[in-house]
């Protein structure tokens, strides 16, 4: 499989701290990716490295074969790659289906003048723009769901709409922190084998943060091992999480945590 991103040497400081020190992991096309470690161990501020929230201080960040260390958002979000965020409370009011319109491509209704000089194109555009969004929520089985407000929605029906919401942008790879917090347990499996339908269905590649252990074991491979920083292991889920350096590391990320 070709490699579809590819981060070497990241690093990223806060005054003296090193979020990211060195950090070194390679995603394969059409890969489920894991990135799991204790709190602090810098998988945020990988995340946000590669998504263009955060400048690094050092090191490479590839996609699809270019370098884009330090693009923006916006231009990493026009290669193909997604971050997912949770609904803006703003949003909650608007209907599913309108919050899929709203996440799609720049639309020429956002301009009053070509509204107004040519309806035509904005209409067809609309109408194109609604018949991608009810395809996305068949894809993400929210179809049922496309005329209520997106404040009504489960948790675990919200991680699903944030999902839709990135799939209208029509990615290469999408980014998901944490997708089976606040989840009914009852649901995880479920989202979980949404999200394997669409890496197999649609090509997709993702990688996922998560603090759910049984999450990454069922879904992610390889799973990324991150602590202080650094990347400890890659590698299938059973074999990192058996690497006595990943067990000490979460071990002392659990001790940190009680004496805080």
């Amino acid at each position: 499989m070709d490699v579809l991103l590819d981060v070497r040497e990241l690093d990223k400081h806060f005054g003296g701290l090193r979020a990211c020190d060195q950090a070194t992991f390679q995603i394969e096309t059409g890969a489920i990716a894991g990135m799991i470690g204790p709190n602090g161990a810098g998988k945020t501020t990988a995340f946000n490295c590669v998504a263009g929230f955060l400048k690094p201080d050092g090191g490479l960040v590839s996609f699809a074969g270019e370098d884009v260390t330090g693009f923006p958002p916006h231009r990493m979000f026009d290669r193909g790659l997604v971050r997912t965020f949770q609904i803006p409370q703003g949003l909650e009011t608007m209907t599913v289906l309108e919050n899929l319109m709203l996440a799609g491509e720049q639309q020429s209704g956002e301009s009053p003048w070509r509204t107004l000089l040519l309806p035509g194109q904005v209409r067809r555009e609309e109408e194109r723009l609604e018949a991608r969004a009810h395809e996305v929520l068949e894809q993400t089985q929210l179809g049922h769901q496309a005329y209520i407000r997106a404040g009504t929605l489960s948790g675990g029906q919200r991680k699903l709409l944030e999902l839709a919401r990135a799939l209208m942008a029509e990615p290469k790879m999408i980014l998901l922190d944490e997708p089976s917090a606040g989840v009914n347990p009852a649901l995880i499996r479920r989202l979980a084998d949404h999200i394997r339908d669409l890496s197999e269905r649609l090509g997709l590649t993702f990688l996922i943060i998560e603090h759910n252990l049984d999450f990454i074991r069922q879904l992610c491979h390889p799973v990324v091992v991150m602590a202080q920083g650094r990347v400890l292991d890659v590698g299938a889920p059973e074999d990192v999480l058996a690497n006595p350096e990943v067990q000490a590391a979460y071990l002392s990320g659990q001790r940190t945590a009680r004496s805080a």
